[in-house]
C-alpha cells in the first residue's frame, strides 16, 4: 500500500468520534491525515461534541474531547492532496458557509480524488453542488437537503451502521458505521482490506 496524503476539515463542534476514528485508523494503517480548520493554526485545538440517543426526539450534545489542528487551512489545496475527509457534527453547518470549504470540496470532486463524507458532513457537499445525480447517505435528518441538492438518497439502516460508495464519493450516516464508511474508503485509497 502506498502512503496517501489525506485532508481533513473541521470545526468546533465537530462529532468527537466522526473525526477521532477516522484520523486513527487512517493513520494506523499509514496515511497521512492533515487536520484543518478555517481560522485556527497548527498547534491550536477545536472543541468536540459527543452526540448520543438518551431516550428524546433527537440527540443529546455533550462536550467531547479537544482534536488538534496540525495542518494550515490557508494555505491547503486539494492539489496537494489525495483524498479528503469530512465528519459530521455541528461543524458543517458553518464550515459550508466559507468559500475557500466548498472551492476545496469542489476541487477534490472535479479531481475525482476519494472524499469521505459522515452525518451531517454531507451538509458541505450539498453546499458545493457536487451531490447532483449521485447516491449518498447521511444523518436522515440531512436527507431532505441531499435530496435538494439532487442526491439520490439512500437507506439508513436500522443501526446507522450502513455506507455508501458512489465512484470516488464515500457517505455514511453516523459514527456507528466507522467499519464500513472505513473499509469503503480504504478501498478507495488503494490500501489493502481484509473481508
Amino acid at each position: 500500500m502506498s502512503a496517501r496524503k489525506i485532508l481533513m476539515l473541521v470545526g468546533d463542534f465537530v462529532e468527537d468520534y466522526e473525526a477521532m476514528v477516522p484520523f486513527q485508523i487512517l493513520t494506523m494503517v499509514g496515511h497521512s491525515v492533515h487536520t484543518v480548520c478555517p481560522g485556527k493554526k497548527p498547534g491550536d485545538t477545536v472543541k468536540t461534541a459527543v452526540h448520543d440517543f438518551v431516550g428524546d426526539q433527537t440527540y443529546v450534545e455533550l462536550t467531547g474531547h479537544r482534536f488538534g489542528i496540525n495542518a494550515s487551512f490557508e494555505t491547503a489545496r486539494a492539489a496537494d492532496f489525495d483524498a479528503l475527509v469530512i465528519p459530521g457534527g455541528r461543524a458543517p453547518e458553518y464550515l459550508r458557509l466559507n468559500p475557500k470549504v466548498i472551492e476545496l470540496v469542489q476541487e477534490f470532486d472535479k479531481a475525482r480524488k476519494p472524499i469521505a463524507a459522515i452525518c451531517h458532513g454531507p451538509q458541505i457537499l450539498a453546499a458545493a453542488g457536487v451531490l447532483k445525480g449521485r447516491n449518498a447517505i447521511a444523518y436522515p435528518a440531512c436527507g431532505p437537503e441531499c435530496t435538494a441538492a439532487g442526491a439520490r438518497f439512500g437507506t439508513v439502516n436500522e443501526t446507522a451502521s450502513n455506507a455508501l460508495t458512489d465512484g470516488h464519493l464515500v457517505t455514511a450516516p453516523a459514527w456507528p458505521a466507522h467499519p464500513e464508511w472505513m473499509r469503503q474508503f480504504l478501498l478507495l485509497l488503494g490500501s489493502r482490506v481484509e473481508p
